[in-house]
């Protein structure tokens, strides 16, 4: 055999297809980028940092990943492009080399109580294929171990057309389904206070039913007066037994009220189908009390919470059923599931373990695979994500994270960067928006956007190395080595809080006492119990007042002056100062512009392309209708009040013939977490994670409680925001409250009066106190992982 060799002397030239190395950005002007451009190496870790709000989101997310999702969706037909969501182009003049992306961001995922971890990842799928092939006895297909699919039989004749003959035969179905019959597959029932449903003492005509939105005065009084199933004008404690089913449980019935056809149906299953089939966070804030108050959700006696039916469950393998495996802490159904050594189902085996062994790599194998999705954090929902993609063949993509480092101890942040780098490693580009300099510090490029944040961000500060963004002066270079230092002095608490026999999830009857009156540091390593002991203890007591990490909801129509509760008490002034009403000065109202319907933006809808929007020529984006635009409060109307930022709204409001003290004291709030530059009307679904949060935090503050819980404040902020947060637990503390903070930032830890720390390790190798005492004697002692990484620190 003979081979060939290069002869000639020259260096090889350049393939074209080589060329492509660097992903441009040319003018981008997506919500407050101002015309920035940008070049980002290819097959490498860029890291793109920046105070909160100062437009990483918005150049990473909603320019460069937007546009690459654009582009693969627009590959497809225009049938199959009319299913798929619709996305417009990115404010931008030139987007070039751009690769497929695949986002990995922080989005909580659903709440549905059918979603679990395992349903989320696939696990479950292939236990109960595993299941449906090993599993004694045999029971069925996968479908047999599913608890999202009933058991269903049919029988009946169909009608079988055959050329100019039809013959009809009988047939059968049936469906062998895993759901438990009585909790349909949700793991608990529910049950009902019935004297939070009504007050038996009266009528319905006299106002008995207390249930939000059933007025006696609207539709549904119509509905109970006259459906004649039982009499209105008596008290509900002196009907019969026939009666009280009939107004609590009656299936739905046709009915005639007035001459319109109706249908009744009975409470119970009306607010079953109205209230409880809603992800409850959803609700409106009435409507979520009045479910937290009037039903109790407790545990299936028929399926102890497992959500399965009992022949589910009496299929084994190895003496373990589906049930059990799912409650293993992952990391032990990994080592079950290594010791199946079946040849039938090999490949199968391979690809569970495969896929068990990446929760443990990434951090979470303390899970289980029954835990529910909705209940995970921000920071476990986008490690979940990243589970299938850590064992991918694809190179050449370009993965995008959002801050991946969100409620992870310092010890796991090293794991997290490693994994980060695997994927560079494997010749794919790395996106990352990130606060911690841990992560920082391994970039191979850095982007820095600011100056500031909102109008004052939206520029390139910095684009380079790591050590040259250290030697910039940009906000970030200056702030990158900051350390906080333990304080001098710590408070004397002014009481305490006792938590006795703690159990909720891994934490294992704990009994702790928490000082009040001081800063406490709850921390550990992420799967330790922290949130389980402080939310399951602590929340939920008269006075305290928990802020977790439940993302805000809210609409296009939806601003910081909407959620905070502010545009009341300026739609008062400014009718009471016009003589008019306050409904006029609401753009989801009466004074809403009629061509536009008070959006500001018209939509045009375009199929299976993107809807376009352009601004209303009628109000020009004020939204207001121009009758509304002519009444003035302090010599500004309306529209300019809410283009106004906090800061400038704090001063407006704060002094002169404007003055509103109940609008001055919301305003005050939000300066105090850092919102100053946000503008009042900027509609919510800009916002960034770190801004949401503080807006939170900023509506909470209002509450009256001697406690405050914080679960992971630090969260999205900047290393220079996290100062000015640190100074607010100051004023809180100092103005009489007790403040709790679940936290893994070592700035706030330093800061602590006390720390509590959990763990030794997480799932069922943690739930205990292993450290209770101040951060000195924390750092003098090294005694838990938490006490080295603040040692080192510190140092």
């Amino acid at each position: 055999m003979t081979m060939s060799t290069r002869t000639d002397a020259q260096a090889p030239t350049l393939h074209a297809a080589d060329s492509h190395d660097l992903i441009r950005v040319y003018g981008a002007r997506v919500n407050n980028l101002k015309d920035v451009s940008i070049e980002i190496p290819k097959r490498r870790l860029t890291v793109f940092t920046g105070v909160s709000g100062s437009g990483k989101s918005s150049l990473v997310f909603g320019t460069i990943a937007a546009e690459s999702q654009r582009l693969i969706n627009e590959t497809y037909s225009a049938f199959v492009q009319g299913f798929m969501p619709t996305l417009a182009r990115p404010e931008v003049d030139v987007l070039d080399g751009l690769t497929t992306a695949i986002i990995v961001d922080q989005q909580r995922m659903g709440a549905d109580p059918r979603s679990t971890v395992g349903t989320a990842t696939d696990a479950n799928a292939m236990l109960r294929i595993l299941f449906s092939r090993l599993g004694q006895p045999h029971i069925g297909s996968p479908n047999a171990y599913s608890f999202n699919v009933a058991s269903v039989r049919a029988s009946g004749p169909i009608t079988i057309d055959r050329g100019a003959n039809s013959t009809t035969v009988k047939q059968s179905y049936s469906r062998t389904g895993g759901m438990c019959t009585r909790c349909e597959g949700r793991g608990s029932v529910t049950d009902f206070d019935l004297s939070q449903l009504y007050d038996d003492s009266k009528s319905i005509n006299e106002g008995a039913i207390t249930i939000p939105g059933y007025s006696v005065d609207g539709w549904y009084g119509r509905i109970f007066s006259g459906c004649g199933f039982f009499d209105p004008d008596k008290p509900i404690s002196k009907y019969t037994k026939k009666e009280l089913h009939d107004l609590l449980r009656k299936e739905p019935t046709k009915i005639k009220v007035d001459n319109i056809n109706l249908t009744y149906e009975g409470l119970i299953p009306k607010i079953q189908k109205s209230f409880l089939a809603k992800d409850v966070d959803a609700l409106q804030p009435h409507i979520r009390a009045f479910v937290e108050r009037a039903v109790t959700f407790t545990i299936c006696p028929e399926c102890d919470g497992t959500r399965l039916s009992e022949a589910a469950r009496s299929s084994k393998i190895s003496g373990i059923n589906i049930a059990d495996a799912c409650a293993m802490q992952i990391s032990d159904l990994a080592d079950w599931v290594r010791g199946l050594g079946e040849p039938s189902v090999a490949p199968l085996l391979a690809t569970l373990r495969q896929t068990l062994d990446s929760f443990v790599e990434i951090g979470l194998g303390y899970l289980s695979l029954e835990r529910p999705s909705g209940t995970l954090s921000g920071g476990e929902a986008q490690r979940v994500k990243m589970i299938r993609h850590l064992g991918s063949s694809l190179t050449d993509t370009t993965y995008v994270f959002d801050e991946p480092t969100t409620g992870l101890h310092p010890h796991d942040i090293q794991r997290m960067n490693d994994l980060l780098l695997r994927l560079r490693d494997k010749g794919n580009t790395v996106l990352v928006v990130e606060h911690k300099p841990e992560t920082i510090a391994i970039a191979d490029h850095v982007v820095d956007l600011g100056p500031g944040a909102g109008t004052a961000g939206g520029a390139v500060c910095f684009e380079g190395t790591v050590e040259g963004l250290r030697a910039s002066d940009t906000i970030t270079g200056r702030h990158f080595d900051d350390r906080a230092a333990l304080k001098e002095t710590v408070r004397t608490p002014t009481g305490k809080l006792e938590i006795r026999g703690a159990t909720s999830h891994n934490v294992r009857d704990v009994d702790v006492d928490i000082p009040l009156g001081v800063l406490v540091v709850v921390t550990g390593v992420a799967g330790s119990g922290k949130s389980s002991l402080i939310h399951g203890s602590v929340s939920g007591r008269t006075g305290v007042v928990a802020i977790d990490q439940g993302g805000i909801r809210g609409s296009r129509r939806s601003n910081p002056a909407t959620y905070t509760g502010l545009l009341d008490p300026i739609r008062k002034a400014f009718a009471k100062a016009n003589g008019v009403k306050p409904a006029l000065f609401s753009a989801n109202s009466e004074g809403a512009c009629p061509n536009c319907n008070g959006a500001g933006v018209i939509y045009t809808d375009l199929a299976m392309m993107a809807s376009v929007a352009t601004t209303c020529e009628e109000c020009e984006g004020k939204r207001f209708e121009a009758s509304v635009l002519h009444y003035h409060f302090g010599g500004r109307d309306i529209s300019e009040v809410l283009a106004m930022s906090v800061t400038e709204a704090k001063e407006f409001f704060g002094a002169g013939e404007a003055r509103t003290p109940a609008a001055h004291a919301i305003l005050t709030r939000l300066a105090d977490v850092g919102l100053g530059y946000l503008s009042l009307g900027q509609p919510l679904t800009t916002l960034s994670g770190g801004e949401r949060q503080r807006l939170k935090l900023a509506t909470h503050m209002a509450e009256k409680g001697g406690v405050y819980v914080l679960d992971e404040p630090t969260a999205g902020l900047h290393l220079a925001d996290v100062e000015q947060l640190l100074g607010l637990l100051d004023r809180l503390v100092d103005s009489g409250k007790s403040v709790i903070v679940i936290e893994h930032h070592q700035a706030v830890m330093a800061h602590a009066d006390w720390i509590i720390d959990l763990g030794p390790g997480a799932g069922h190798d943690g739930g205990r106190i292993v450290f209770e005492g101040t951060p000195a004697t924390l750092i003098a002692a090294r005694s838990t992982l938490t006490g080295e990484h603040l040692a080192s620190y510190v140092a």
